[in-house]
């Protein structure tokens, strides 16, 4: 399990941030159970947006459901350019991508080997 100094579960935190990219209707989202093959976190989320605008509301979003619990994330990157916003929760990743930078990076095949959490 990744270490996490949080008060949430993982599960806890990966339910939050799936809702809070749902909620704006986030594209294709994926949850990967990682928990197999690395110890940096438990779980993946990647979804898609339709613009760089939607993308970075998204991640926006999960932000602002993690901090209304009482938890901060551990890091945000990739606002300025907005095709890829990684939110890093600590025991959960979340991967907010235009899908053509999904397409290209293709993370749920670099990730293929652990089991869907979904």
């Amino acid at each position: 399990m990744a270490v996490n100094k949080s008060f949430m579960t993982p599960e806890e935190m990966r339910d939050i941030a799936f809702e809070a990219i749902d909620s704006l209707k986030g594209k294709e989202i994926v949850v990967l159970d990682v928990r197999a093959m690395t110890g940096m976190t438990d779980y993946m989320i990647i979804a898609s947006g339709t613009s760089n605008r939607h993308v970075k509301s998204m991640a926006d979003n999960v932000v602002m459901e993690i901090k209304k619990r009482g938890e901060l994330p551990l890091g945000v990157e990739g606002e300025n350019a907005g095709d890829w916003i990684l939110v890093d929760l600590g025991a959960v990743l979340v991967h907010v991508q235009m899908p053509e930078t999904r397409a290209f990076y293709d993370l749920e095949k670099l990730w293929a080997h652990g089991p869907s959490a979904e």
